[in-house]
């Protein structure tokens, strides 16, 4: 049986248009998806990448430093004290700068960043990596669901004048607005030699003993 020439070109282009959704539709849907993973990332560093983080909170400013060592603790504190961190609590906040992701991006006009907490930040994240670069995290107040936060990262004014504002995890806020004391090491803290106690033969002893009659 032999289909009209009309019909087979007719077959032809749809066989054709089948294969460019397929190519440009799911072929690539990955490749999409991973563009698109990428911009909901906050930062795009590696935790082995960040050297030293300055925190500046209502409470307090801190420095911490990586050593340049294997040793634990491998972070210290620079300010306001001089001793060793608690890696637990700096790498908590290093998985939220390498891994946390940015649930939505609004674009404002500078004069409206009073509204969203950013004009007195609860707290800014200053990073330096090992290659000299930095970045800038500024976070604000909580939004209306209170699991989010409004943050600058890295600000900067837009082409059409306005300013980027991310919405992230509480997590950020949690993990930076803490006492100076869960910041030090507590291994060292409890390694610390207590003041010894009076032995037995320097204690007095009692010059005179009545005895019963």
């Amino acid at each position: 049986m032999k289909f009209p020439r009309t019909t087979l070109v007719l077959v032809l282009m749809a066989l054709g248009l089948s294969g460019f959704v397929y190519f440009h539709e799911i072929k690539n849907s990955a490749q999409r998806e991973a563009v698109s993973e990428q911009k909901k990332q906050v930062l795009s560093l590696q935790i082995d990448d960040i050297q030293s983080l300055i925190i500046k909170t209502n409470n307090s400013n801190l420095e911490l430093e990586r050593k340049n060592t294997d040793a634990k603790p491998q972070w210290s504190i620079k300010s306001p004290v001089s001793e060793p961190a608690n890696d637990a609590i700096v790498s908590y906040l290093l998985d939220l700068l390498a891994k946390g992701k940015t649930e939505r991006i609004l674009s404002v006009p500078p004069n409206q960043l009073a509204e969203f907490g950013l004009d007195q930040p609860q707290a800014t994240i200053d990073i330096k990596l090992k290659n000299q670069q930095s970045h800038q995290i500024i976070l604000g107040r909580a939004d209306f669901t209170g699991n989010l936060v409004y943050a600058q990262v890295d600000p900067a004014t837009q082409v059409n004048g306005n300013i980027n504002v991310l919405l992230v995890s509480k997590d950020f806020g949690n993990a930076v607005n803490r006492d100076l004391s869960e910041w030090k090491n507590l291994e060292n803290n409890l390694n610390l030699s207590p003041t010894p106690l009076p032995s037995p033969t320097s204690l007095p002893t009692p010059t005179d003993i009545k005895k019963s009659p």
